[in-house]
């Protein structure tokens, strides 16, 4: 199978990448620094830098839409909100651009979302059938993102919507950010502490998203989080637990607002979402319980 990627080079992108090449699979990643995909993605995937430089015979049998800047290195300035909105949508629209003109065209487009789709749900459970219960800017963002890629459905190419939740790896995303606080032994709640936290271990991740790919009746939106949400203050007391720290220095809402603006809308904010239609359809996690996926990453941590 022959398989493009945008944001290849990501957290995910480059496990799917080592993922895929273990199977054999034939790998084309669309980046604004192709010469750099060989190394961060593995020796046998290819870096385009142009969607043009992939013929019109050279058949691509998938397309995995993860590219997008960071939602959460920087407070949502104009500029930054301008920057986030290009990275996911306009991209996407360029990518439909290409599929549409194109005579071979993939079976199917698996498309980047979050569970930030949703705004903050507060305590209410979260399942894909469930509407925005909040709009902020990542709520609308994701919404666009989402709209754009069903536009590829009249194509006649399956589309696959994953709203992925905190991403749980010792080698970049969620947990790095933590790792230096938790280690001074800073680490704790946010504001109150009782926003739920929709989380997933990147094997799970990898996992869910090979198992779409493979499954020919899925399509539509997937919740991509283990089935056991937690609220902030138990991720802060199990991940100090696991790093064999103390996790009792609450950051002040205050303080978050104050400094990050709406941004502070994504930490003390939260969604209870369950991969209701994952479970439905036969995927099973490795990691169903946050303990154990944080005592898996400890040692790397």
């Amino acid at each position: 199978m022959h398989i493009l990627l945008t944001g290849g080079t990501g957290l995910i992108g480059q496990h799917l990448c080592q993922h895929w090449l273990a199977q054999g699979h034939r790998l084309t990643v669309w980046s604004r620094r192709p010469e750099q995909v060989g190394r961060l993605c593995g020796a046998g995937v290819r870096g385009i830098a142009r969607l043009d430089e992939l013929a019109d015979d050279d058949t691509v049998d998938a397309v995995i839409n993860l590219a997008g800047a960071p939602i959460a290195d920087r407070p949502w300035s104009s500029s930054r909100r301008a920057l986030l909105w290009a990275s996911r949508i306009t991209l996407t629209e360029q990518l439909l651009a290409w599929l549409e003109a194109r005579q071979q065209r993939p079976q199917v487009l698996i498309s980047g979302s979050a569970v930030g789709w949703y705004g903050d749900g507060g305590e209410r459970e979260l399942t894909e059938a469930s509407q925005p219960v909040k709009e902020d800017f990542a709520s609308q963002l994701c919404i666009a993102w989402e709209e754009t890629a069903m536009a590829a459905q009249p194509l006649g190419i399956r589309v696959v919507l994953v709203r992925t939740g905190l991403v749980l790896s010792s080698e970049g995303g969620f947990l790095s950010r933590l790792r230096l606080p938790f280690k001074l032994g800073l680490g704790g709640p946010i504001g109150d502490g009782r926003q739920w936290m929709p989380w997933i271990h990147i094997h799970d991740q990898i996992a869910l998203i090979d198992f779409l790919l493979q499954h020919k009746d899925a399509s539509g939106p997937y919740n991509a989080c283990a089935p056991e949400p937690v609220r902030n203050r138990e991720f802060a007391r199990r991940l100090g637990r696991a790093m064999h720290r103390p996790a009792f220095m609450p950051l002040p809402a205050l303080v978050l607002k104050a400094g990050l603006g709406e941004l502070s809308t994504l930490l003390l904010g939260g969604q209870r979402a369950r991969p209701v239609r994952l479970l439905a359809a036969g995927f099973t996690f490795r990691f169903n319980d946050l303990q154990s996926a944080l005592d898996e990453l400890s040692s790397r941590l």
